[in-house]
């Protein structure tokens, strides 16, 4: 498709209102966080990344969105497997279910894995809590991001020919050296941009995360319900500062999915 240079006025307006728009909603957030945190200088921002609630906030969104993107990466891919190369009945329902965190308010997510884990609820606990605790937290991060790798990977597994794994079955190998060597190159790069965008879902998460959490100060506090805790104490060096430091990880994640982006083409 040949790039075609803007010739009228319509079509720079059009071209100004979408950079516009992108300004307004991208940049200038990014920008009012740089600026609150860095208003009264650097020295507030390293006293608030000292602080030992912060740091604990910061392991518990990090670690726990590390596993989740781990059980996320390997789910999504077996459940794009199933959903390309098996026909069974029920398939187009389990189609549609993949998408329900796509249009599921999250912190309705959160209220059902009270009923379900909760005290009294359906599959309450006896030995080990779950809600307000790390667990529930780790199983609304996995929901929330649930479609990514799988919708990532799905098209490129539906494209790809199975007559090299004919020829591969053919010359006595086994299934897994089949997928290992000949299918998993042609996906790796969709796998890896869904895990990307995951990751950059799971800690960003806080409707569902503040609802199961609790947002316990120094236990199952997560960055983004430290940042409004810090808003209701006035704290607002501490919210910007912590926004600032996710600003800057979702734009390092931007510039590697938009690298994954031309490697897919």
């Amino acid at each position: 498709m040949r790039d075609l240079t803007p010739r009228s006025w319509p079509a720079y307006l059009l071209i100004l209102i979408v950079v516009g728009y992108a300004l307004a909603v991208l940049i200038v957030p990014f920008a009012t966080a740089i600026y609150g945190a860095v208003s009264d200088g650097l020295e507030p921002i390293f006293a608030t990344f000292a602080e030992p609630t912060v740091q604990h906030a910061l392991l518990v969104t990090f670690v726990l969105s590390t596993i989740a993107v781990t059980i996320n990466g390997v789910f999504g891919l077996i459940a794009a497997w199933v959903l390309v190369r098996h026909r069974f009945r029920g398939r187009q329902i389990f189609d549609a279910l993949v998408d329900i965190p796509f249009v599921f308010a999250t912190p309705i997510a959160g209220y059902a894995t009270i009923i379900m884990f909760g005290r009294g609820g359906w599959f309450a606990p006896t030995l080990i809590p779950i809600v307000f605790a790390y667990p529930a937290i780790l199983l609304v991060k996995i929901f929330v991001a649930l479609p990514f790798v799988t919708r990532e990977v799905q098209p490129v597994l539906g494209t790809l020919s199975t007559e090299f794994e004919e020829a591969a079955y053919t010359l006595g190998a086994s299934r897994w050296t089949t997928f290992r060597r000949i299918i998993m190159p042609e996906l790796w790069t969709a796998l890896l941009y869904g895990v990307v965008l995951t990751f950059a879902r799971m800690i960003g998460e806080f409707g569902a995360v503040s609802v199961v959490g609790g947002a316990l100060e120094g236990y199952t506090e997560t960055a983004t319900t430290f940042i409004f805790r810090a808003l209701k104490d006035r704290d607002e060096t501490g919210a910007y500062s912590v926004s600032l430091l996710l600003c800057m990880i979702s734009v390092v994640i931007l510039i590697l999915m938009n690298r994954l982006r031309s490697e897919r083409r």
